[in-house]
């Protein structure tokens, strides 16, 4: 896996880590356990300090998505399926209110809106139908 740190998002590079680490668990780069980087290794990567990255993992590990194997490193945990669909729900809501919020900005109400998801969902569905048949 490849991490990344943006210096100008204003995020903090402790949260953008989280974020990634919980994004490569919902889409399952990351599995149950996988070994992360020691934050030594990972300071060193990404040229942090060393505090930043064990704060990142710390959090990580009071949410629940890896656990520390004293003398060994840290892992994703082994309970990472509900939690990958409890991440996943979480990502997909907050693109979810984004769209809402658009919707509100250009005037659009709600059954419009359920209206355009739904023909959305319908066109998806049929371009994915129409790639498999291709393939």
């Amino acid at each position: 896996m490849r991490w990344l740190v943006d210096y100008h998002s204003g995020v903090p590079v402790y949260l953008q880590l989280v974020q990634q680490a919980k994004a490569a668990v919902a889409s399952g780069t990351l599995r149950a356990g996988d070994q992360l980087p020691s934050v030594r290794a990972m300071a060193e990567e990404l040229k942090l300090n060393r505090n930043t990255v064990a704060r990142a993992w710390a959090e990580l590990e009071s949410e629940g998505v890896l656990e520390n194997r004293q003398g060994s490193g840290c892992f994703v945990t082994t309970t990472v399926t509900p939690l990958r669909r409890a991440v996943r729900n979480e990502r997909l809501a907050q693109a979810l209110d984004q769209v809402i919020v658009q919707a509100h900005h250009l005037q659009v109400d709600d059954e419009s809106l359920r209206a355009l998801l739904d023909e959305r969902l319908r066109h998806q569905k049929a371009t994915r139908r129409t790639i498999g048949e291709r393939e």
